[in-house]
């Protein structure tokens, strides 16, 4: 009996208990976070309104104000249990980092008293040699600096024996360069504030004060029993299996989706319901995904940079909580071959101070030109910008995904459905647009109805698709930090928000507003056509169609980074002031370095896998089948069995066939290591197109006769746990 057997006797869950269970969500919603209700009730009335100033017109608030902040935040914090403090980032790694400092300062007379001051609170020195930079500095400067970002509540961390305060901020290096994810997100929000505040103001909207990104990020993953996990070193080393056959049964069936919650899986998803809610992230769904064992959970809107942070912090809950329950919480893209990926749909939105979504279909001709000049503004984003969509989301992982029939391809493009679709090319043709007070627009096409949210249907092919009142943006990688593609598009949109404002103001043609801006929109539309398909985008005629319409392209991430480093983009992102030429051209360089590091990861953790799992088995195989023959020959010759000739060239073929396979991969495994020992001497660039032109097939065609290998390899000589069991755990 293998390993492998040995342990599937083993699999289970965890015995629970319902004695600690809170029975209502909103008796504990947001309870370990210092939010704003809490802020309030803590700290006086002047610096409470001197906060909520900070926070709307960006007036940072003064040390004395700091220091009471500081003071409240403690003395709530510590109450809770907590002990330490850390100023919680989002360093270039795509992770969260934290350096814990204790509250305890030591009063000389051997005592200690708790402290915290403002000047704490608002900044921190962690040493930033080891995180990457891009360039941006050289390892030896090692001081880089943390700052609150009042925005974003603080927090509270829980383990068994102790609780820690997060101080939500951004991470900057001596100079000042964004090294983080975070400070680019929260400059791109004042760029799309900035712009679109601007084209309301042409509209006549006085009452509104600021303007916000809104995101939901629905988050999917796989749960694989944790027994399996540690036995396979692929799984462990890079979180996808790099070999591994189909099962006979995967997604054909379509009985996962939606399916019954198995009550292993549903008692995780309550367990991270409750850590979740306690941190305020309000998780709304939660369901079976299309592949075995995998799940989603999705979270209601709210301010991106929130957003971001939650999806950050879910990220962690659903890993930790994954442990508990004796099972590993897999966010890789493509973990499982054969079957789909995972992805991490972001829906985008914009909404003004109160509260109001700008997507929604307004009931007035004004409040419908609106939408419609904000609504043409994303479709032009996304023309003019597509390959700076593509590199923000852009990695190894996400490389396995797109396009691999479950996710968008590498072509952007955006889905508007069918009655959308016919008011944009009413405008194109340029019929007479009429307002009235009391009609909606008549375009040419009879009177618009008052659109409803969900007069959209859902493309779940689009990478890019208006889903009613929202964007959805379904290229996203499920390990991704959501942070750069909202940055990238809070950014691109403030870019076409203004190039519409501004033509709208040297529109000539016409006296009337609307007029003028019916004019503006009619040349946009047919600019920017070839962006808009409501098909199907996983066909292969849509691959060939996006050429003849001069669409991008790019699977390749290291061509597909490459948009960070181009001058227009450098100019786009400088003018708006999100990212300088300087973090852009680090961005570029760091990425591309983990792309490189990932790939050789895996290829050597295939090598060793190989090496001590792979062909040891086969070759014990190969001995069983040698051994029978050479037994069945003996038979033959000395006992005179009688053996058909069919049947022993039967048995023949099978000990070849199986030492065929053998040989395979090893030669490619050897030619594997070569292209290695080659790629330490290319530069980054040269080496990133190295691995993608020739180490992934490679290593893919490493992996088909390994498969090929296990299927015919006896159970008792193949330790790996195997797609069949890992995908169907009870």
């Amino acid at each position: 009996m293998s390993i492998r057997q040995n342990v599937l006797e083993k699999i289970g869950g965890v015995k629970l208990s319902m004695d600690k269970l809170p029975k209502k969500a909103s008796s504990y919603f947001g309870e370990n976070t210092f939010s704003i209700s809490v802020i309030k009730k803590h700290i006086s009335k002047k610096t409470f309104a001197a906060f909520r100033h900070w926070l709307d017109e960006g007036k940072i608030i003064s040390m004395k104000e700091a220091d009471e902040m500081a003071k409240a935040m403690k003395d709530w914090a510590i109450a809770k249990g907590a002990t330490y403090y850390t100023h919680w980032f989002q360093p270039m790694t795509g992770l969260t980092a934290e350096k814990h400092d204790s509250f305890i300062s030591p009063n000389g007379e051997g005592r200690a008293i708790e402290k915290f001051s403002g000047s704490m609170l608002i900044q921190g020195e962690p040493d930033a040699s080891s995180f990457p930079s891009g360039g941006i500095r050289t390892t030896f400067e090692a001081r880089g600096y943390t700052a609150w970002d009042p925005s974003s509540p603080a927090f509270i961390i829980e383990c068994e024996l102790g609780k820690t305060l997060c101080i939500p901020s951004i991470f900057i290096s001596y100079h000042g360069e964004a090294l983080d994810k975070k400070l680019p997100l929260l400059r791109s929000d004042e760029a799309i504030n900035k712009a679109v505040m601007g084209l309301l103001k042409l509209f006549g909207h006085k009452d509104i004060k600021k303007v916000f990104s809104d995101c939901g990020a629905e988050q999917e993953y796989f749960l694989i029993d944790k027994r399996f996990y540690r036995m396979r070193q692929d799984l462990l080393m890079t979180e996808r299996t790099l070999i591994g056959a189909s099962s006979p049964k995967g997604q054909q069936l379509e009985d996962q989706y939606f399916g019954s919650i198995k009550e292993r899986v549903i008692n995780y998803m309550n367990d991270v319901s409750i850590e979740a809610y306690k941190l305020g992230i309000p998780l709304m769904t939660r369901h079976n995904e299309v592949a075995p064992h995998q799940f989603e959970f999705a979270p209601v809107f709210e301010d991106s940079n929130i957003a971001a942070d939650h999806n950050q912090l879910l990220m962690d809950i659903i890993k930790k909580i994954a442990l508990k329950h004796n099972l590993v919480c897999l966010l890789h893209e493509k973990p499982f071959a054969g079957i789909n990926g995972s992805g991490k749909h972001i829906n985008w939105s914009l909404s003004d101070n109160k509260k109001n979504n700008l997507f929604n279909h307004g009931n007035t001709p004004e409040d419908n030109l609106r939408f419609l000049v904000l609504f043409i503004a994303v479709i032009r984003a996304v023309y003019k910008h597509a390959d700076l969509l593509n590199a923000s989301i852009a990695s190894a992982g996400n490389e396995h995904r797109l396009g691999a029939n479950e996710a968008p391809p590498a072509i952007m493009s955006v889905f508007i459905g069918d009655q959308l679709t016919k008011v944009l090319d009413t405008i194109e043709k340029g019929k007479k647009a009429e307002f009235s007070k009391k009609d909606i627009v008549n375009l040419g096409i009879g009177k618009l109805p008052i659109f409803n949210k969900d007069v959209v249907d859902r493309n779940r092919t689009s990478p890019f698709a208006f889903t009613g009142n929202k964007f959805e943006f379904r290229a996203v990688g499920s390990s991704q930090n959501i942070s750069t593609p909202i940055m990238v598009i809070n950014t691109i949109v403030a870019e076409s928000v203004d190039y519409i404002a501004d033509r709208i103001k040297k529109e000539s043609g016409h006296k009337n507003f609307n007029l003028k801006v019916m004019s503006v929109l009619k040349k946009i539309v047919k600019e920017t056509k070839p962006i808009r398909f409501e098909g199907d985008n996983y066909s292969k005629s849509w691959i060939k169609e996006a050429r003849q319409r001069g669409l991008l392209n790019e699977p390749s991430t290291p061509n597909a980074l490459k948009a960070l480093i181009k001058e227009e983009n450098i100019a786009l992102f400088e003018k708006y002031g999100v990212l300088t030429k300087g973090e852009l051209v680090s961005r570029y360089n760091i990425w591309m370095d983990m792309y490189c590091k990932k790939l050789e990861i895996e290829a050597n953790t295939l090598r060793e896998m190989v090496d001590s799992n792979v062909v040891p088995a086969g070759f014990d195989y190969q001995g069983l089948l040698a051994g029978n023959l050479t037994d069945i020959v003996d038979l033959r010759e000395n006992a005179d069995l009688k053996i058909k000739e069919e049947v022993f060239d039967d048995l023949k073929d099978h000990l070849i066939d199986v030492t065929d396979k053998i040989y395979y991969v090893r030669k490619h495994t050897r030619r594997m290591e070569k292209l290695l020992k080659k790629a330490n001497s290319l530069r980054v660039g040269e080496r990133a197109d190295l691995f993608f032109e020739e180490l992934k097939p490679l290593m893919e065609h490493i992996r088909k006769h390994v498969d090929e290998l296990e299927c015919v390899v006896a159970d008792e000589h193949w330790d790996l746990p195997k797609y069949r069991e890992m995908l169907f755990v009870q």
